[in-house]
């Protein structure tokens, strides 16, 4: 595989992947964060507007205070601001590399320009792939309780 091939095929491809999950990402965060924010600033507002004439208030109320204990457990499931970061930071990171390349700077610069290239990138990837396997593996009940 030569170097065109390999940028397009693979580099290229990798690093759109990250750019999408990156930016869903962050626009995930985002919107829960904004409702979280909007509801939890209501709930003191609302609370002022509670009467025996008004009983749907204590309703409207909890209601919202389930919805920010919910929302709050999906940022925490899902962990939408530290995949945006790392997302954004391996495809800058593979970027970064590539127009290293391009440009035929150091370390891209020799006779083994493009194998270290390869092994540069190879090695962001793989290690985003180990960092998720770590994170997904079970821990033993001597890493759980220390």
């Amino acid at each position: 595989m030569n170097a065109e091939d390999y940028i397009k095929e693979r580099l290229d491809t990798q690093s759109d992947w990250y750019d999408r999950k990156s930016l869903s990402n962050q626009q995930w965060y985002k919107r829960l964060r904004i409702v979280e924010i909007l509801l939890a600033s209501s709930i003191p507002f609302l609370v002022g507007y509670i009467s025996d004439a008004r009983p749907w208030m204590k309703f409207a109320v909890g209601t919202a205070g389930v919805v920010i204990a919910v929302i709050t457990g999906i940022l925490a499931l899902h962990q939408f601001q530290e995949n945006w970061i790392n997302y954004r930071i391996i495809c800058e990171s593979l970027r970064h590399h590539k127009y290293r390349f391009l440009a035929k700077a150091d370390p891209y610069s020799g006779d083994e320009a493009l194998h270290t290239f390869v092994d540069n990138i190879e090695a962001l990837i793989s290690k985003q792939n180990t960092n998720w396997a770590e994170y997904i593996k079970p821990k033993s009940k001597e890493e759980k309780y220390g």
